[in-house]
């Protein structure tokens, strides 16, 4: 995974929780679910780059 990739991935999470955070505080639950989704699409850029370099990794020692 790279560096830019993971920047990327934690900005959108820390913008998730802010935006879950100040619709629960303001009693916006657009806003909150808005949050959450963005939350859970950092997750799964996670996992995607997670499993691409895993797949890089298994290439490697198959053919050195």
């Amino acid at each position: 995974m790279s560096t830019a990739d993971k920047a990327s991935n934690k900005v959108q999470d820390l913008k998730g929780r802010v935006k879950e955070t100040t619709g629960r505080a303001t009693g916006n639950t657009d806003l909150e679910t808005k949050g959450k989704t963005d939350q859970v699409k950092a997750a799964a850029k996670d996992v995607g780059e997670k499993v691409k370099d895993a797949g890089t990794k298994a290439k490697r020692l198959v053919n050195p």
